[in-house]
C-alpha cells in the first residue's frame, strides 16, 4: 500500500512538471505581447523540443519514484541533474534546428520552469516526508542476533527516510558483552511472543541456522501470526565488500560487485550523455580548436597532426584511440610511457599535455563509440599486458568504455606510473566508478577535470 501511494504521488509530480512545462510557453508569450515585445515563435516545433528535452532529462537521470529509502540529498541531487540536462537539450535542439527565438522569451521561459521544478521537488519531499511519517504506515521491527551486521543494519535504517521504527535486539544475554543505545529485549525465544503482543510487523533475522537451530521453527511461529520474517545474510565471510543479487527464474544469483551499467537502460541514459555533450563540444569547440591547433602543431615540427594509437577498450577490445600530437615523431611512441622531464615533448606539446588539450580530439572517440566521456583511462596495449600481471583485478577496469577522464585522475591518479601502489590505488578507483557509476557522478566527475585544469594539475605534464 505505501509503495503504491508514493508512486502515485511520484506519477502526479511528473504530470504538473509537464503542465507546467507547456503552461508556462503560453504565459511568457502572452505576457511579453502584452508589454509590446512581438515574439515570433513556432509554437509547435518549440513545444516538441521543450518536452522531448525534459523527458529525455528525466529518463536519463532516471525518473525517481518515491520510495521508503527516500532522502533530501538525493531528490535535490536528480532535480538539479534532471534541470541541468534539460536545459543543454533543449538549448541543443534550438541550434541544431536553427530556431531563432528572443534572449529574453529563453531566458524567462527557462527561469520559471525551473522555479515550478523546484517547487515540485519540494512539495514531493514534503508530501512523502509525511507519509512515511504517519503513524498509520510505520511498522515496528525487530532484530533476531546482535552482532556487527545487526549493528550496520540499525544504522541503515537510521541513515535514510523510512517508516520503519526499530524497537529492539533479541539475543542471549551471555553473548552480549557491550551496551547498545537500543535494548536487548530478551533471549531468541523471546522475540515471536513479544512481537505477537506489541504489534511488531516484521522480524530481521541476522543468524543462520548453524547460530540458531531452532530458526526456522521461530520463523514458521511468526508467521502463523502474520509477522514477516526476513533473513538478513552475512556474506562478509567469504566477500568483504558490497555485493548485488539478482534472480533468474526466481534462483537468487550473488555477484561479487554492482555494476549500474550493465542495465541496459542505464547505458542507454549514459549513451545519451555522451552523444548529446559530445556533439555539443565538436560543434562549439572543436570545430575552430583543432584547426588552430594543428596550425600550432605543423609550424613547429613535422609529422601528422594526429597522433593514433591501438589502445584497450571495453572486454579487452584494440581500438584506436585520438590524441593531437605532443612529441616529436619517436619510434618509441607506442612503448615507451611519457614522463615528466621528456625530451620528445615539443614545445606546444608541453602546453597541449599541461591543459589536456591533446585528448580533445577523444570526443571523436566518444561519438564513434569506442570511448566515453567519463570512465577508466585507456592504457596502451603493452601497459595492459604488463598490468594485469602485477595486479589481479586489473582486467575488471576493461568491463567499461574507457573515458576521456575518470574517476582515478580527478583524484590525483594520473600521469607516469613507477610504484605499484600507484598502480593499485587507480584501479581501485576505476572499479568504485563502475560499481558506483550515476549520471550525477559522471558531471561531479566533469566538472571536476574542468577545476583541475584550470587550478592546474600537478600531475599534469
Amino acid at each position: 500500500m505505501l509503495d503504491r501511494y508514493l508512486k502515485i504521488c511520484s506519477i502526479q509530480i511528473v504530470v504538473l512538471d509537464f503542465i507546467g512545462l507547456n503552461a508556462i510557453f503560453y504565459l511568457v508569450r502572452s505576457w511579453l505581447r502584452q508589454n509590446g515585445l512581438a515574439i515570433h515563435i513556432d509554437v509547435d516545433t518549440f513545444l516538441l523540443g521543450a518536452n522531448i528535452a525534459w523527458m529525455v532529462a528525466l529518463y536519463t537521470t532516471g525518473i525517481y519514484f518515491a520510495s521508503q529509502q527516500l532522502s533530501y540529498e538525493r531528490v535535490a541531487r536528480k532535480t538539479l541533474q534532471s534541470i541541468f540536462l534539460f536545459l543543454l537539450f533543449l538549448l541543443a535542439y534550438l541550434f541544431l534546428n536553427r530556431l531563432l527565438y528572443s534572449r529574453i522569451f529563453v531566458i524567462l521561459y527557462c527561469s520559471l520552469f525551473v522555479m515550478v521544478v523546484l517547487i515540485n521537488r519540494f512539495l514531493f519531499y514534503l508530501v512523502t516526508n509525511y507519509i512515511l511519517r504517519s503513524k498509520a504506515i510505520q511498522k515496528k521491527v525487530v532484530i533476531l542476533g546482535y552482532n556487527e551486521v545487526s549493528k550496520r543494519l540499525v544504522d541503515s535504517f537510521l541513515d535514510v527516510k523510512s517508516n520503519l521504527q526499530f524497537e529492539g535486539f533479541f539475543e542471549e544475554y551471555s553473548k552480549v558483552h557491550e551496551l547498545s543505545y537500543y535494548p536487548v529485549i530478551g533471549n531468541l525465544e523471546d522475540c515471536v511472543p513479544y512481537a505477537k503482543s506489541n504489534n511488531i510487523r516484521e522480524i530481521y533475522s541476522t543468524l543462520s541456522p548453524e547460530q540458531f537451530p531452532y530458526l526456522y521453527t521461530l520463523a514458521h511461529e511468526a508467521e502463523k501470526h502474520f509477522i514477516r520474517f526476513r533473513f538478513v545474510p552475512d556474506f562478509r565471510m567469504f566477500v568483504n565488500r558490497q555485493i548485488y543479487i539478482d534472480y533468474f527464474n526466481n534462483i537468487p544469483i550473488i555477484s561479487l560487485r554492482s555494476e549500474p551499467l550493465d542495465d541496459i537502460a542505464n547505458r542507454i541514459r549514459k549513451r545519451i550523455f555522451d552523444i548529446a555533450v559530445s556533439g555539443l563540444v565538436t560543434i562549439f569547440i572543436l570545430s575552430w580548436l583543432i584547426p588552430l591547433l594543428a596550425l600550432l602543431i605543423r609550424l613547429e615540427s613535422k609529422g601528422p597532426i594526429f597522433f593514433i594509437q591501438h589502445r584497450t577498450g571495453r572486454n579487452n577490445q584494440t581500438f584506436r584511440c585520438l590524441k593531437l600530437r605532443s612529441m616529436k615523431v619517436n619510434k618509441d611512441a607506442n612503448e615507451k610511457q611519457a614522463s615528466r622531464n621528456d625530451n620528445r615533448f615539443t614545445r606546444i606539446g608541453r602546453i597541449l599535455r599541461k591543459t589536456n588539450l591533446d585528448e580533445m580530439p577523444q570526443f571523436l572517440n566518444v561519438l564513434l563509440g569506442d570511448m566515453s566521456i567519463v570512465g577508466p583511462r585507456p592504457h596502451m596495449l603493452r601497459h595492459t599486458e604488463e598490468y594485469s600481471r602485477i595486479i589481479q583485478q586489473y582486467m575488471v577496469r576493461h568491463f567499461l568504455k574507457p573515458g576521456i577522464t575518470g574517476w582515478a585522475q580527478v583524484n590525483g591518479f594520473r600521469g607516469e606510473i613507477t610504484e605499484e601502489h600507484q598502480l593499485k590505488k587507480r584501479i581501485e578507483h576505476d572499479i568504485w566508478y563502475m560499481e558506483n557509476w550515476s549520471v550525477y557522478l559522471d558531471l561531479r566527475i566533469m566538472f571536476m577535470t574542468v577545476m583541475n585544469t584550470v587550478r592546474g594539475d600537478k600531475n599534469a605534464f
